[in-house]
């Protein structure tokens, strides 16, 4: 009687090697006489029937590789959790057996050759490499949070984490960030990778998903941040950069990750330095960076004497208009910020000005972020006053080894009145800059800030692929590639029309 329909499919599946192909023991009639080949059996000639049993094969029913899940195990009787596979033959049974000892069976033993040992192997790598962190480190657990709320209950354990991290800069404080993410953030594409030690954070990369221009994995801040980083405990470096690596690896299935705007010395580099799969260093944002110290060794980096005799002049000319400063306090930073707006939109009426910092979105930003951040101090806000009228206020952001000029604002009217207003702000800032190392003028070559013969800092954007992504970090390259030769292009016909 003829067979229904789907019965007996495991067997009728048997007759198929790894590649999904019929077993040529039903083509026979199509091959010539000779030796016969078998998958993973190359110039080898064909076996008796009897030897093949004696060797752990099946002389019917079932090629010598089974692939996995191709077969019942029950029906071949293999015990649950063992894989289908070859079990030993030729020389090495015969060796076995007449030691006494039994072969392997067809489904046990390790696999140790042929394809489909090299494929289990590849298998094994992959597996190794998402799971090192449980594996090297079983105390130190990774996790995603996706989610805004869970975002707002990391404050107390991510400012912890922050005031343990030396290369941290303001841009990576949770205040900065949970704001930023609120003006900023799109439903879904929150991707905040946290590494826990017995509870405690240890390590934190902020990060968001984005589709263009390819699929990748960018760091919270945009382009209003001048600096985009990870955190890493200083006490727990090593351990804790491992398990963040593996956490990235992970989460880096379909995506590119992609920092930019990195600082020589940021704790993301430790990342990069362990990155098993492609990686790739692009050229960034040129930042100007002087030395933490008060004004009058700034004074003392200026060229001449007679610089520094300008300088000094800028100053009393300050004290004689009767600029007066003033930090703002936590309760009257939300009326500072206002003015400090208003007043940077004044400075640039009719002149060209980043567009972003008059959208309500960053007004709404800078609002939320500032007043914790001054509280933890993390940032500070000064007003400058002439006869009890507010005249500028400058916005400085710190950390413990960086403080850096953010965004200030001035009234046209100081201009009219000779006072210059770079001189005022940089004073302010070296106050406030004291024992922080770096005095950051960040993001930015203009012509004024050289005047004071900082040092040229690049930031560097790092690119980080696994194999099968290794494509989108080529088309991230191209892309950056093509967008540095149109602004050196449009720089250059800019020149050729001012002459």
């Amino acid at each position: 009687m003829g067979r229904g329909a789907g019965e007996h499919a495991a067997q009728q599946r048997a007759h198929r090697d790894l590649a999904g192909r019929p077993d040529d023991r039903r083509l026979r009639h199509l091959r010539p006489p000779g030796r016969g080949h078998r998958h993973g059996q190359r110039g080898r000639p064909r076996a008796h029937r009897a030897r093949r049993r004696d060797q752990g094969q099946h002389a019917r029913g079932t090629p010598a590789v089974l692939p996995r899940g191709q077969a019942g195990r029950a029906e071949f009787g293999l015990p649950q959790g063992d894989r289908a596979g070859r079990g030993e033959r030729g020389r090495s049974a015969r060796r076995a057996r007449a030691a006494g000892a039994a072969p392997a069976p067809a489904g046990g033993g390790d696999h140790t050759s042929g394809l489909g040992a090299r494929s289990g192997r590849r298998r094994r790598r992959a597996r190794l490499a998402v799971t090192a962190t449980e594996t090297a480190h079983p105390t130190r657990a990774a996790e995603v949070v996706t989610d805004e709320a869970g975002f707002a209950a990391l404050a107390p354990a991510w400012e912890r984490l922050y005031g343990r991290c030396a290369a941290a800069t303001p841009f990576q404080s949770h205040a900065w960030l949970h704001s930023w993410w609120q003006s900023y953030g799109r439903p879904g594409r929150l991707r905040l990778l946290l590494v826990r030690r017995g509870g405690e954070l240890v390590a934190a990369a902020p990060l968001m998903l984005v589709r263009r221009p390819v699929p990748a994995l960018v760091p919270l801040g945009g382009a209003i941040s001048d600096y985009a980083d990870v955190l890493l405990d200083d006490a727990d470096d090593g351990p804790a950069a491992l398990a963040l690596t593996s956490a990235l690896a992970d989460a880096a299935r379909t995506a590119l990750i992609d920092f930019r705007e990195v600082r020589p010395g940021a704790a993301v580099q430790r990342i990069y330095d362990r990155w098993p799969g492609p990686r790739r260093t692009v050229a960034g944002s040129l930042c100007l960076e002087l030395p933490a110290v008060p004004m009058d060794g700034l004074m003392a980096r200026l060229s001449s004497n007679k610089a520094q005799q300008r300088v000094r002049a800028k100053l009393r000319k300050l004290q004689s208009l009767g600029v007066e400063r003033h930090t703002v306090g936590p309760q009257e930073v939300d009326a500072a910020l206002g003015r400090l707006l208003e007043l940077h939109q004044l400075q640039w009426q009719d002149r060209k000005v980043t567009t972003e910092h008059l959208q309500p979105r960053f007004r709404a930003h800078l609002v939320r972020a500032v007043g914790p951040m001054v509280r933890a101090g993390n940032a500070a806000v000064t007003e400058f006053r002439i006869d009890g009228e507010v005249v500028a206020v400058d916005l400085t952001l710190l950390s413990r080894s960086l403080a850096g000029g953010y965004l200030y604002g001035a009234h046209p009217s100081l201009r009219a009145r000779k006072a210059d207003v770079a001189v005022m702000l940089l004073d302010a800032c070296t106050e406030h800059a004291s024992g922080r190392g770096t005095l950051s003028l960040l993001r930015g070559d203009e012509p004024y800030k050289h005047h004071w013969r900082p040092e040229p800092v690049p930031n560097r954007r790092l690119l980080l692929a696994r194999r099968r992504t290794a494509a989108l970090l080529t088309a991230a390259r191209f892309d950056a590639a093509a967008r540095q030769r149109g602004r050196e292009a449009l720089r250059g016909w800019k020149e050729r029309r001012r002459c």
